[in-house]
């Protein structure tokens, strides 16, 4: 069988968000923005691209806040 969407809700990667948000234009923009250290998860700077996103995690480039709950959610 194929893989359930909610499934999929349940965790997102870093990389993933960055560019469903548009925060990265590719995922080699996504990778560097995130290597480089200018990617915070709930306050504390992340470096591994492939990070999981829950919902409640809070995610921080160049002192803007994003959230991934709309793309984790059923709702």
């Amino acid at each position: 069988m194929s893989t359930d969407p909610a499934s999929e809700r349940e965790a997102l990667r870093l990389d993933q968000f960055l560019k469903f948000r548009g925060v990265a234009d590719s995922g080699g923009q996504a990778k560097l923005l995130i290597q480089s250290g200018e990617v915070r998860v709930n306050g504390e700077v992340e470096t591994r691209r492939r990070r999981k996103l829950v919902v409640g995690d809070v995610v921080e480039v160049d002192g803007r806040e994003y959230s991934p709950d709309e793309f984790l959610s059923d709702g």
